[in-house]
């Protein structure tokens, strides 16, 4: 049996509130019924589609995509986790600083935000000296005759000019760029993308931003604005970073050391519960962009100082509007589980939404966390059936009951606590002798909802090691009269979780509770 046995904790009890508990096994049972079997199919299919899918075609400028649909740039995260660093990251930002849009039509005789040009393939290219040339790439650059530059030619600032070579689809751009009296130009510094690819700079580069990214796929733009949707992330700045960068910013500028300073790259959203319905219909989609896609912490400047393209169409008065967002509508993100490679833009797909795939929730309220992977049940979470379950952007995946194929091979039994004897939570095991033990001692206050609620493969009970090819899942209990339980294959989420008080739970120094089969 797992130490220590959950059947000892089974016994505790815990003030009836009101979660998912009685009400999921309930619908269950009417769904199965068939009372709300269509529409709960119909909520399903929306919310596989939503969350398999990409979010569209990648942005394009051009004729070129702004790098691919799976691209971190492009990447939803209104369903990520909220990173335990939010709150003081925000407060360190500014949670009364409004949202400024650093962008917009003319500021000061010059148009206001940062500009970019389109070339033609084989654009004759120009030479560029860099002050930090150790860190930039060499060029040529397509600088065209006259290109435009962030702040206008007699600019003083950060002076950054962005280049799109069509048919080649190459990205060129500059920083603190300035012509040379022979045609050629000087810059800070330089960097080159391939629109078509996720290869990061190598780490600790620098690019035109402090956080080694590019510029453009963060800018907001009138056209997309103008169309509805803005499908992918945006670029912001904040007075003092952490000298550290996160994926997938590739450097850092700052002397700073203080875990209160959010690091470069850092990922935020505005928060779900923000009314965008409010605000002038030209700016919701920047709204809408900023809860679904959020944006990246991309060099240090003022306060909540968000980055778009000029664009003489853009209403000055309209953007002013999103200044009564505040740091406090903010949240940091938990990106990491997005992550392939760390010297990959890749992001990880979504599990397959086929019943193979165990997907935690979590109730903010009650601090509970709840797996499944019935795709009716998820619907139904999904759908608010039960208020105030979100997913975490968590999950892992499992077998279908009764397929014992590869190494997936134990059945994993659920419980649920009978609210009649003060509990309303779930239990998971993978082990038979645990499930048992459940059931010889402590049936009468923990009901058993299925003995094969899923299936995956058992970890070595002396080391914890997995099967070759499966990944561990860390199961933690929170050590509270509530009982409840975690399922996660980070190892770095346990950690900070047994932190902050919760107690791992497993077989082997690592406490492995199961293994999951990994994804393809």
């Amino acid at each position: 049996m797992i130490p220590p046995a959950p059947a000892s904790r089974a016994t505790r009890r815990e003030t009836p509130l009101p979660r998912l508990g009685a009400s999921v096994a309930r619908a269950r049972a009417d769904v199965r019924a068939g009372a709300f079997a269509a529409l709960l199919r119909t909520a399903a299919a929306l919310a596989v589609a939503a969350l398999a899918a990409p979010s569209g075609a990648a942005p394009s400028i051009g004729g070129c995509p702004v790098f691919s649909p799976d691209s971190v740039w492009n990447a939803r995260v209104d369903r990520l986790p909220v990173h335990p660093q939010s709150a003081a990251w925000v407060a360190t930002i500014g949670g009364t600083k409004p949202l400024h849009p650093d962008f917009g039509t003319v500021y000061a005789g010059a148009p206001n935000g940062i500009p970019y040009v389109v070339v033609p393939a084989g654009a004759p290219g120009v030479a560029v000296s860099f002050e930090y040339a150790d860190e930039s790439d060499p060029g040529p650059y397509p600088i065209p005759t006259d290109p435009p530059i962030e702040g206008g030619p007699a600019a003083t600032g950060d002076r950054h000019v962005l280049i799109v070579e069509s048919g080649r689809c190459r990205l060129y751009e500059l920083y603190a760029a300035y012509r040379n009296k022979d045609g050629s130009w000087r810059a800070g510094s330089g960097a080159i993308f391939d629109l078509g690819s996720n290869a990061l700079r190598p780490s600790s580069w620098t690019s035109a931003d402090a956080a080694g990214l590019p510029v453009l796929p963060g800018l907001a733009r009138f056209d997309e604005a103008a169309a509805g949707e803005i499908a992918h992330a945006l670029r912001f700045t904040a007075p003092r970073t952490r000298g550290e960068f996160t994926w997938p910013a590739r450097h850092e500028a700052s002397s700073l050391s203080g875990i209160e300073y959010p690091p470069m790259g850092q990922r935020f959203r505005l928060k779900a519960g923000v009314d965008i319905a409010r605000f002038p219909a030209s700016v919701r989609p920047i709204l809408r962009a900023l809860q679904r896609f959020g944006m990246m912490l991309a060099d240090n400047g003022s306060s909540w100082y968000l980055s778009g393209a000029p664009d003489p169409r853009w209403s000055d008065d309209e953007l002013h509007a999103l200044r009564q967002i505040t740091g406090a509508d903010f949240e940091a993100v938990d990106v990491s589980s997005l992550t392939v490679d760390p010297d990959s833009g890749a992001t990880r797909a979504p599990p397959p939404p086929d019943g193979r795939a165990a997907v935690e929730f979590h109730r903010a309220a009650v601090d509970h966390y709840f797996v499944s992977s019935d795709p009716v049940e998820i619907a139904a979470l999904d759908a608010g059936f039960f208020a105030g379950w979100s997913r975490t952007g968590m999950s892992f995946r499992v077998q279908p009951a009764g397929d014992r194929s590869g190494d997936a091979r134990s059945p994993v039994c659920r419980f649920y606590g009978r609210p009649e004897a003060g509990l309303d939570s779930h239990f998971y095991s993978a082990s038979p002798a645990e499930c048992q033990a459940v059931i010889d001692r402590y049936g009468a206050d923990w009901q058993l909802e299925s003995p094969e609620v899923f299936v995956v493969g058992l970890p070595d009970t002396a080391t914890g090691a997995c099967p070759a090819g499966s990944v561990p899942v860390h199961r933690m209990f929170n050590a509270r009269r509530d009982a409840n339980h975690r399922y996660v294959t980070s190892a770095a989420i346990r950690d900070r979780m047994v932190g902050v008080g919760w107690i791992a739970e497993g077989y082997g120094p690592d406490a492995v509770a199961m293994c999951s089969p990994a994804f393809p």
